[in-house]
């Protein structure tokens, strides 16, 4: 197995450091070196590239104003208020309580700012136009830590994993309604960025409410999750792939698509994301195929068969694929295509995940999103949310056509949906 800190010139990568600002997300990540299986029943196994990103020492600021929107220094020197998380909404904080603006230099107390108040909000690690140049040479990114450690704890306590992993599960209120720490990760501005930039549209959706991926030990016998790409593509995991004769697409999009992407998956780390602990595995850089993974990795299509692992084993996991090691509060994207695959959790400590399909506008959504936002709107988390946070919940949940008309959000219809034909075949999900 071969493990190495991410640290390539530049200030993308963070170098590894023994002391960092968030002891409980450290306390976790040493949590989870403990109880591992015997190293005599993994050593053939498990031979991943370990990607890994220690937890940071030093984040850029946001300032916002009392409706969530941040303060920003354009290139010109003007001074504004936007939605938008990008280089000229970071700031570092100075003596006396006060904030310099990074690309500009301007400090909080050389304006006279209009009675305007502004709030600390914890920002990312490195600056997001350094972030996206990665995204969009690679395919992805990883943002170490970016979510606040109280967003992460109210995550914790929803999934019942980490700190409270002795809560058991809710499954009767619906989860973006226990807490509004759900929708505030949905929102989180600097990932919205990067995917709007990154899609090459503002007009961004979620292509199903954000779920939680929670993953226990693993026994050594249930069937695991095969190799697939996710949504919109679910290349391996949909359709007949024995019918394939090369590694060319299928699923639900028949063809490859080019330099237009189709969809992103934003997974949220709530749980420190390790290879042990069962952290996703990648081929990254694989998007660039434009097609689905090889069959003989073993994908979603094969492995979704009870007792194909009894009989097989599990899927690939050699040299050839990649563990991203993140801690808790990390978000990392990646386009839909990148092969991927859950991992193979080796500990007692379930780890949790919040998992969002993000899609353009014009791509049909996995699930209808408007019962959750409405639920969403309806539960007392959403007088928590700022009103920017709750603009990007709409933006996100609310799919809509435009015509002549004017706007109208689309929905599901229960009358019209039962003059529809059963589907043919299982319905296979990632």
């Amino acid at each position: 197995m071969r493990r190495r800190v991410i640290d390539p010139p530049g200030a993308y990568l963070i170098p590894l450091r023994k002391t960092g600002p968030n002891t409980q997300a450290r306390a976790n990540l040493a949590n989870l070196s403990e109880k591992r299986m015997p190293e005599a029943e993994t050593q053939e196994l498990f031979q991943e590239q370990v990607h890994q990103f220690p937890l940071p020492t030093h984040h850029f600021t946001m300032l916002a104003d009392d409706v969530g929107r941040f303060l920003r220094v354009d290139a010109d020197g003007t001074v504004s208020t936007s939605n938008d998380a990008d280089d000229e909404a970071m700031w570092d904080p100075i003596e006396g309580g006060q904030f310099r603006h990074v690309t500009s230099g301007l400090t909080t107390d050389d304006e006279d700012w209009p009675g305007l108040h502004f709030t600390a909000i914890h920002g990312p690690a490195e600056m997001p136009g350094t972030s996206l140049a990665h995204f969009k040479q690679h395919g992805w990114v990883c943002l170490p830590n970016v979510l606040a450690a109280e967003i992460v704890e109210a995550l914790e306590k929803v999934a019942c994993t980490d700190r409270y992993e002795d809560r058991v599960f809710d499954l009767k209120t619906p989860a973006m309604c226990q807490s509004d720490a759900i929708a505030r990760t949905a929102a989180e501005p600097v990932s919205l960025w990067l995917m709007r930039q990154y899609l090459g549209t503002r007009e961004v959706r979620l292509g199903h409410p954000p779920s939680f991926a929670i993953l226990g030990r693993d026994d050594g016998k249930r069937d695991v999750q095969g190799w697939h790409c996710d949504f919109p593509y679910l290349w391996g995991i949909s359709g007949k792939s024995e019918e394939n004769d090369g590694p060319v697409p299928y699923g639900r999009v028949p063809t490859s698509s080019g330099d237009t992407v189709l969809g992103i998956q934003r997974n949220v780390c709530i749980s420190p994301f390790t290879k042990v602990g069962g952290a996703t595995a990648f081929k990254l850089g694989s998007h660039a195929t434009d097609h689905g993974p090889p069959r003989e990795w073993g994908t979603g299509s094969t492995h979704f068969s009870p007792g194909y692992r009894a009989q097989h084993g599990l899927p690939y996991n050699g040299p050839d694929a990649d563990i991203v090691e993140a801690p808790g509060g990390s978000i990392i994207l990646y386009d839909a295509r990148t092969w991927h695959r859950a991992g193979v959790n080796r500990t007692d400590k379930r780890r949790s995940a919040l998992l969002q399909a993000m899609i353009p506008m014009y791509v049909m959504p996995f699930a209808d999103t408007s019962k959750a936002y409405r639920e969403l709107k309806a539960s007392d988390g959403w007088q928590g949310l700022t009103v920017r946070e709750q603009e990007e919940m709409r933006n996100l949940m609310v799919h809509y056509i435009t015509g002549p008309g004017g706007r109208f959000a689309i929905t599901t219809d229960p009358e019209l949906s039962t003059e529809l034909p059963a589907p043919q075949g299982p319905m296979r999900v990632g």
